[in-house]
């Protein structure tokens, strides 16, 4: 089973997951082991695996062959044999070599952290482009660990006649997947020129562009809900907003604004995702103002704002304003309000977008950033005085 092959997928009207799964988690002496392996845990549980079983380890440094080393995937083939899972999970990126030697050792499907999050983003994508953005980071992954014959490919695009004299199964598989990616990189670009020209009629209107970043499962979509009634949907799942949604919001003292709602971000997002999603995240890199929503009851909230920055200055969004949405206050039992900076500007809003505290801090803050866009357009545009004109 190669790597970016799906998992059986969860029963949608149960909720069941429809297989089992060994988690691995080996500390390599960073100081984030445990909250790395909770959030693995969460990771498969969103893919519809069921954990059955947890191995950790220390080591200085992987095992080049098995990257675990050889007692320890013997472990985890007992552990494996005990329990019946038929999945193992590293919470590691794994070598394509590595990946192959582990499953003829456990004799079972492996699979890595950025195996797993692709599978979540093929399951959640809905939209034409999401779904596009999707197969073609699961293609890019692939096309670097081909290590056996991937003929249904040629089956489902109909590559019937393609194999060119002498070539060998690898070379045309490699080829196959180069054509796909090509036509999947083709139909982006015909998206991200949608985009620009909606964006840019945006611009032309002078109307406030925010955009709604985070970790995943920060609240963000709650929070894009609660602001602007939207129904879009919402869960306590990771990742489970994939597709950008914008919409208009109308703030009784400056005018309507746009508002964002984008895909949450995660430790070690894998970068075919981030390069696929580019287009996507588009939105992010030209708003006028970022909200960058935490979940201020979890102990890991400073990590995962390091994180989100992380990801925000891989696509050229860091210079973006950000104003931080300490969301779901409800949980820690902080009260609402607003923090203002040195200059006056608010810099922080304490809510609650489950039951809407602190709501109307957070329009004030849109307001005040709408009124500030407006005021340095007029001074931008307002003609120069020429010299020793009187001014009233």
């Amino acid at each position: 089973m190669a790597a970016g092959a799906s998992f059986p997928r969860a029963d949608r009207a149960t909720g069941a997951a429809s297989e089992g799964a060994v988690l691995v988690s080996l500390d390599f002496g960073a100081d984030d082991h445990a909250d790395s392996l909770a959030e693995l845990a969460s990771l498969a549980t969103s893919a519809g695996v069921r954990v059955l079983g947890v191995i950790e380890g220390r080591r200085d440094r992987p095992d080049p062959r098995l990257f675990a080393g050889s007692g320890k995937v013997e472990e985890i083939a007992r552990v494996r044999a005990q329990t019946g899972a038929s999945l193992v999970i590293f919470d590691h990126e794994l070598s394509p070599a590595q990946q192959r030697n582990l499953e003829r050792a456990l004799a079972c499907r492996v699979v890595d952290r950025t195996s797993l999050i692709l599978d979540i983003f093929a399951q959640r994508a809905s939209s034409h482009e999401g779904k596009v953005q999707v197969e073609l980071a699961q293609l890019q992954h692939l096309a670097t660990r081909l290590v056996r014959g991937w003929t249904h490919l040629e089956r489902q695009k109909g590559g019937i006649g393609l194999r060119g004299p002498g070539e060998t199964q690898l070379e045309t598989d490699r080829r196959l997947i180069g054509r796909r990616v090509k036509v999947l990189q083709g139909r982006l670009a015909r998206l991200e020129r949608q985009r620009t020209v909606q964006r840019r009629a945006r611009v032309r209107g002078d109307v406030l562009s925010v955009s709604i970043v985070g970790y995943t499962n920060a609240g963000k979509s709650t929070l894009f809900n609660a602001l602007t009634h939207a129904g879009a949907y919402a869960a306590d799942q990771l990742f489970a907003t994939l597709d950008t949604t914008t919409r208009r919001l109308y703030l009784p003292a400056s005018g309507a604004i746009t508002i964002s709602d984008t895909v949450g971000f995660i430790r070690a997002l894998p970068h075919t995702l981030v390069a696929a999603f580019r287009a996507t995240l588009e939105e992010t890199v030209h708003a006028d103002l970022l909200l960058h929503v935490v979940d201020a009851a979890d102990t890991r909230r400073d990590r995962q704002i390091a994180e989100v920055n992380k990801v925000l200055s891989e696509i050229g969004a860091d210079a973006v304003p950000q104003l931080l949405v300490l969301n779901k206050i409800d949980r820690n039992g902080a009260d609402s309000g607003i923090d203002r900076d040195e200059c006056g500007s608010i810099a922080r809003v304490r809510l609650s977008a489950r039951t809407g505290e602190g709501l109307d801090a957070l329009r004030q803050a849109l307001t005040e950033a709408a009124a500030a866009k407006a005021e340095s357009r007029r001074l931008s545009t307002e003609p120069e005085h020429t010299e020793g004109a009187h001014v009233t």
